[in-house]
């Protein structure tokens, strides 16, 4: 058994990492650009709610990724 902490990660899941990553990066791009297409003003919110909740998920994987360096 390892009583030590591991910090590494496999390829695998790096990997997934990655994706994740890039997936969260474009979610947030995308609904940055909706948000200024829209004319309704609720739209408009709910697209900036959206960016903002993808611009979280990927600082929080980015910690995630640093924190394993």
């Amino acid at each position: 058994m390892n009583t030590g902490v591991n910090k590494q990660i496999e390829a695998n899941n790096l990997k997934v990492i990655k994706d994740q990553l890039a997936y969260e990066s474009l979610m947030n791009k995308k609904f940055n650009e909706y948000s200024g297409q829209c004319t309704d003003q609720s739209l408009k919110n709910l697209c900036n709610e959206s960016s903002q909740v993808h611009k979280r998920n990927f600082d929080n994987l980015k910690s995630y990724l640093d924190s394993h360096q």
